[in-house]
């Protein structure tokens, strides 16, 4: 029976349908049909119900799937066992933030390929918090402060922040010194997320409001240089407008609490050892260089 089937009949069983599964796997949706009618063909069985509105799990299909999905983690194991120690195969599906991912995560990811030439690495660069189960993802890299999940995360290296705005903006508006005056301020969010102040060594937590919002920290700070409100931006963003005075540092009684740089992975038992390497050469690399993390919260 052909594993690449196998593969692609469970990434359309789990992604919903077939043009999900052709663009986790990133082949023409003409490929992934023809493998699903070979494997239905081979086994005699209908597997997927399809119609205009996409294709669903047949009953059987849906039994199938678990010992399909099986079948492929066991022929991975397998072959890496007969590889060289420490060697990888099969895809490794990973999401990380475009703010930093690109200039910060990239190399390590292509030297995490150069080492494993057998494995095949899709990453994609958004700064959504994309859902890991439903999209296919092996694991993600985050920053900042994690929201509760059932996730597994493991702390990678350190992220510090501050709190900025314009010089205009603070001519304009007067400059927060406490939380509550804060709250009183345009605040630049992602969401609707919450904000942490350190009061001495005791974490506050507050929720601002604002009319500009944006899922992109870059985005956040171009926003703080117009003089469009209070942002909380990490220091790799921000550190070349406050060297050039576009921004200024305010709420310095009351800074944000150090946060950090995660790999994140679905719940399960025991990682999986291309995305446990991955963790690791994240830990090494960001312990030689640090520069995401800015040396001191000051």
């Amino acid at each position: 029976m052909d594993i690449e089937a196998l593969r692609t009949f469970v990434e359309v069983a789990d992604a919903g349908g077939v043009s999900p599964a052709a663009l986790r796997l990133g082949l023409p949706k003409s490929i992934v049909s023809r493998r699903l009618a070979r494997l239905e063909a081979e086994i005699g069985i209908q597997l997927l119900a399809r119609s205009t509105r996409g294709a669903a799990l047949t009953e059987a299909g849906a039994t199938f799937r678990d010992h399909a999905a099986r079948a492929c983690v066991e022929i991975d194991t397998a072959r890496e066992t007969l590889l060289p120690a420490g060697d990888l195969c099969g895809r490794l599906r990973v999401a990380a933030p475009i703010s930093l991912g690109p200039t910060h995560f990239a190399p390590v990811l292509a030297e995490f390929a150069r080492r494993h030439p057998q494995l095949h690495i899709h990453t994609s660069y958004s700064d959504r918090f994309v859902d890991l189960i439903a999209e296919g993802f092996d694991c993600a890299i985050r920053v900042g402060t994690l929201q509760d999940s059932n996730l597994i995360a493991r702390r990678v290296g350190p992220l510090f922040g501050k709190f900025v705005a314009s010089p205009d903006y603070v001519r304009t508006h007067g400059s927060p010194e406490t939380p509550q005056e804060l709250l009183t301020h345009q605040a630049l969010m992602q969401g609707t997320e919450s904000w942490q102040l350190l009061d001495g060594k005791k974490v506050v937590t507050i929720h601002p409001q604002g009319r500009f919002k944006a899922d992109s920290g870059l985005g956040l700070a171009v926003a703080a240089v117009a003089g469009l409100g209070v942002a909380a931006l990490p220091d790799y963003l921000i550190d070349k407008h406050i060297a050039s005075g576009a921004l200024v540092t305010v709420m310095k009684r009351y800074p944000p609490p150090p946060a950090g740089i995660y790999v994140i992975r679905p719940p399960g038992q025991h990682p999986a050892r291309k995305v446990r390497v991955l963790t690791e050469l994240l830990v090494e690399c960001l312990e030689q260089d640090p520069n995401p993390a800015s040396t001191s919260p000051a």
